[in-house]
């Protein structure tokens, strides 16, 4: 592709691409000029190259490299199955679907061996059927489509806040509250940006609805519903109010004194319309062991 910049001032090169070609995130420009795939009057760019009026920009963006993720035997709790879609209970410690340095042992991986092939595509190879998603240490309760009809159904009542998500979390310290709401939009931290933050820039809106199930010494139980399903939201939101999720050592505290094996945090109910018969849909689960040990030890 060539392109002949038709700015009179100044620019990043990768700012400039990302502008004129909206299809092309900025990311992807600058990762596109990290491999030597883009240059500017017939030279190679750095992420510093500056471009004006006139400046010729070549690049082709390389082909993508074929995907697949294999079938594997592992064990899954289904809470409920039908032609359309499965409730699974996903266990603290697995990751939903391949990403780097985890392309074996996901959740991706179990369920196509267990519906052999028959997954929603429109998350294409390496996200079949996902939906949406919950980290590797929170368990609980993750719907999955099995028809791209399904998928289309499910993924518009997430996104109008009408599927019915419950989360049970152990809090460091004591919330004097017995309800409230957070009401504080979510971006990437610009100071680590694997991690996220509350931030008005390159943010979305994000709210929680969290009342207090049970007060011990230090520690409190919550129950939280999301109003919107923003990444890592219940653990940004609980630890901007100073009570960072129990075990969680990435917005709590580095070292854990009551958990050491991730945050105790659980999808515990869900609810939806069913895709295809346009019912009603609720589900739960129960705590964990490893959770309710904690719960009975602090009793």
């Amino acid at each position: 592709m060539e392109l002949i910049v038709s700015t009179a001032c100044k620019i990043r090169i990768d700012k400039y691409i990302a502008e004129v070609c909206p299809d092309l995130t900025r990311s992807f420009v600058q990762k596109l000029i990290e491999e030597d795939h883009i240059t500017a009057n017939g030279v190679v760019c750095t992420k510093k190259t500056m471009v004006s009026e006139g400046d010729v920009i070549c690049f082709e963006i390389p082909k993508p490299k074929e995907l697949s993720v294999n079938e594997e035997n592992i064990p899954l709790e289904i809470v409920y199955e039908d032609d359309s879609l499965i409730v699974v209970n996903k266990p603290r410690g697995m990751v939903v679907h391949p990403a780097n340095g985890n392309y074996e042992g996901t959740l991706v991986n179990a369920l196509l061996y267990h519906c052999k092939g028959r997954l929603s595509s429109i998350n294409g190879v390496i996200r079949p059927g996902i939906v949406h998603r919950i980290d590797k240490d929170t368990s609980g309760l993750l719907l999955v489509a099995k028809t791209d009809a399904a998928h289309l159904s499910l993924a518009e009542q997430i996104k109008e806040h009408s599927v019915k998500r419950e989360y049970v979390a152990l809090l460091d310290g004591v919330i004097k509250e017995d309800s409230g709401t957070v009401d504080k939009p979510i971006g990437r931290s610009e100071k680590d940006r694997k991690k996220m933050a509350i931030t008005l820039k390159n943010s979305k809106n994000a709210v929680t609805h969290y009342t207090v199930l049970e007060r011990y010494t230090g520690y409190c139980l919550v129950k939280c519903r999301l109003e919107t399903g923003r990444t890592h939201q219940i653990r940004v939101h609980m630890a901007s109010l100073g009570h960072p999720v129990t075990g969680d050592p990435v917005y709590g505290a580095k070292k854990q004194k009551l958990f050491h094996e991730g945050q105790l945090l659980h999808a515990k109910t869900i609810g939806l319309i069913h895709p295809k018969t346009g019912e009603y849909m609720e589900f739960s689960s129960e705590l964990p062991d490893e959770f309710q040990a904690v719960l009975n030890k602090l009793r």
